[in-house]
């Protein structure tokens, strides 16, 4: 799957899913724009492109904010001209209940990273994956369709939201021979533990569960997630779109995981 002149947006690309996706897409000789918040991570990710062949382009840019948004598809279009694959991997998980007085506060922020700047970012990158008959891949989750914890409505909201953002955008952009499906990932092994400031206690307890609530008895690696990602986004996958991609190791046939 040569990716070979194709140039390749990701964002939340500074580690895990967005990180390994980065490299794959590298590995097969696209132009990748590396797009998070964090500048730091984003150079250490850009050179692991750099090690495999790749030419990433790294921009450091806040996604819940429009000026950013804008001023990151324009560097991108001015750099390389134009797009050829979309990918909306920006995201983030936190808890709150329905019954705390920050639910509505933790709902706006989750809904404007997870649900919102893909919006954005679809609406500022669809006119130059029109020119280019591209596509777009969003990495959604499981949880859009299973309740995966007892309190996760902010974050199973958002990406229900995706997967229906995915599908309506699928047939819009279809007349324009533009591709749009999404990856729903199960746990994949990342940082977010260490982000949900959990002792090793509680790292220990929540990872005993999460492989216990898959079928496979393992928690996937991202760059798993990074080769369904790059079929979808290959001429191999032409025919498809409007679908969502699962890849949890079996967690759905397992049913719910409480933690």
């Amino acid at each position: 799957m040569s990716f070979n002149n194709k140039v390749v947006l990701v964002t939340g690309a500074s580690k895990g899913i967005g990180a390994a996706i980065s490299i794959k897409f590298s590995t097969e000789k696209a132009s990748v724009i590396l797009i998070s918040r964090n500048e730091e991570k984003l150079q250490e990710v850009a050179q692991k492109c750099k090690d495999v062949g790749g030419n990433p382009l790294v921009i450091a840019a806040d996604l819940t904010v429009d000026d950013d948004v804008e001023r990151a598809i324009k560097t991108s279009i001015e750099h390389f001209g134009r797009l050829d694959v979309l990918i909306n991997n920006a995201g983030f998980a936190a808890s709150e209940s329905i019954l705390s007085k920050n639910a509505l506060k933790v709902f706006d922020n989750i809904m404007a990273l997870n649900l919102r700047a893909h919006v954005l970012v679809t609406h500022l990158t669809a006119p130059y994956l029109i020119d280019t008959k591209g596509c777009i891949v969003n990495i959604s989750s499981i949880a859009s369709t299973v309740i995966c914890f007892r309190i996760h409505s902010q974050y199973s909201t958002s990406k229900a939201g995706l997967d229906a953002f995915t599908r309506s955008i699928a047939i819009e952009l279809a007349p324009y021979g533009v591709r749009v499906n999404s990856v729903n990932p199960g746990p994949v092994k990342s940082d977010f533990m260490e982000r949900m400031g959990l002792n090793e206690e509680q790292k220990k307890q929540l990872w005993d569960t999460l492989v216990k609530g898959t079928a496979l008895n393992n928690i996937i690696e991202p760059c798993e997630v990074g080769d369904l990602v790059l079929f979808l986004s290959s001429d191999k996958a032409k025919s498809i779109t409007g679908s969502s991609y699962v890849i949890d190791s079996g967690v759905l046939l397992k049913g719910m995981i409480d933690a």
